[in-house]
C-alpha cells in the first residue's frame, strides 16, 4: 500500500550535487503520479535541503544526510509542518513527524507505507498541542462538535479520513477522545488513542484548521 509520496533519485548532475526525483502518489488513488525535480546543494545551504510538498502546502521534507541520529549510512527525509530548520537540528527533533528514506542515485526504489518511521518525540508534542487547543477553544470545528454532542465522549478525528456523519472513525484515524459535558470539553479526561497512526494509506496527519495552527505554535514555542 503506497504512501502519498515516494522518494526516488535522478542521476548525479555534477560532483557534490545529487538530483532527487520525488514521486508523489496522490492520496486520491484515481489521480496519476506527479514528478518534481529538486537539487539539494551538498549541506552548504540549509534552505536548499528543505522541499515543499505540492499537494500538501503545510508539509515540508527536510533532508538529513548520513550519518544522522536516525541512520548511520542512509540519507533520510524528515517530514515537518515547519518550513524552517534550526542550525544543527537533530533528525530526532520533536519538530519532525517521521522519516522517509532518500535513496542513493541509481537505485529505483520507491518508499512504501512500511518505510515510514514515526518520530516518538513528535507524538508527545501533538497531544500537548491538541489538548491546549481544546482548553483554549481555538478550533471552531471541534467546539461545534462538542456543542452538538452536549454529553458523552467525543473523538478527535484526523481530517485525512473523516468518518460519515454520526459514525465513529477507524482507530488509526482517532487522535484522542475527550468527555463532553453541557457542550463543553472536560479536558482533564483527554485520552490519547494508542492505535492512532501518524501516517496511513490516506496520508500524513491532518488537523482541523484551529488545531493545525495551534500545533505550529507549540512546535515553535516548545521545541
Amino acid at each position: 500500500m503506497p504512501l502519498p509520496w515516494a522518494i526516488t533519485p535522478l542521476t548525479r548532475q555534477r560532483p557534490g550535487i545529487l538530483a532527487w526525483r520525488r514521486t508523489y502518489l496522490s492520496t486520491t488513488r484515481a489521480l496519476p503520479r506527479r514528478y518534481y525535480n529538486v537539487s539539494p546543494e551538498a549541506s552548504s545551504d540549509p534552505k536548499s535541503r528543505i522541499l515543499a510538498d505540492p499537494e500538501r502546502p503545510d508539509l515540508f521534507y527536510h533532508l538529513f544526510e548520513a550519518p544522522s541520529a536516525v541512520s548511520a549510512t542512509n540519507h533520510v527525509f524528515g517530514l515537518s509542518f515547519l518550513r524552517a530548520s534550526r542550525p544543527g537540528e537533530d533528525a530526532r527533533s520533536p519538530r519532525i513527524i517521521g522519516y522517509l528514506p532518500a535513496t542513493e542515485a541509481g537505485h529505483a526504489i520507491e518508499a512504501g507505507l512500511n518505510d515510514f518511521r514515526e518520530n516518538p518525540a513528535f507524538r508527545k508534542i501533538l497531544h500537548k498541542a491538541v489538548l491546549e487547543g481544546l482548553e483554549e477553544g481555538v478550533d471552531e470545528v471541534q467546539a461545534n462538535g462538542a456543542r452538538q454532542l452536549q454529553e458523552g465522549w467525543m473523538h478527535i478525528h484526523d481530517e485525512r479520513n473523516i468518518p460519515p456523519l454520526g459514525r465513529i472513525g477507524d482507530p488509526d484515524d482517532i487522535i484522542a477522545s475527550v468527555r463532553v459535558q453541557d457542550g463543553k470539553f472536560l479536558t482533564d479526561t483527554y485520552q490519547p488513542m494508542p492505535a492512532y497512526r501518524m501516517c496511513t494509506s490516506d496520508g500524513v496527519l491532518k488537523l482541523t484548521e484551529g488545531l493545525a495552527q495551534k500545533l505550529k505554535q507549540v512546535l515553535e514555542r516548545d521545541t
